[in-house]
């Protein structure tokens, strides 16, 4: 057997309608089915795929306050193409990233966190002409 690829992401929210706005208007990503479970969630979809599946946890369950303490998951990350173009976008939107240039494998991560603070990072090739210098780290 061999691992071919990321299928998707679970993740536990107390933010269900912020997080499903965040992966919407910030990632571009679209709301889309999901099987009838007997728990409230949303599963969001690139294309064909749904890489993020979000559960909606009420505080009362025992869902511990979000930020970086209490997560599970240390990040995940998305390919992405349109590099200038994403940076302006997170800006119009007020998201704070940290781009991170690895040439050695010839990518250009930008790093952000979600609402409820998990970390994830869209990677992409560098653009011919690409200059990080106009859209610093925010």
């Amino acid at each position: 057997m061999a691992l071919k690829q990321l299928d998707h992401v679970n993740l536990r929210t107390g933010n269900l309608k912020a997080m499903i706005g965040f992966y919407e208007t910030v990632l571009g990503l679209r709301l889309g089915p999901r099987p009838p479970f007997a728990f409230d969630g949303a599963w969001l979809y690139c294309a064909a795929q749904a890489p993020a599946h979000l559960i909606a946890v009420p505080e009362s369950a025992g869902m511990p306050e979000a930020g970086p303490a209490c997560l599970q998951l240390e990040h995940f990350a998305f390919a992405g193409e349109g590099l200038v173009d994403f940076m302006a976008h997170l800006q119009r939107h007020g998201v704070a990233y940290r781009p991170a240039a690895l040439p050695e494998f010839g990518i250009v991560q930008i790093n952000l966190h979600d609402v409820d603070g998990n970390h994830l990072h869209i990677d992409f090739a560098p653009e011919d002409g690409a200059d990080l210098a106009p859209f610093p780290a925010t």
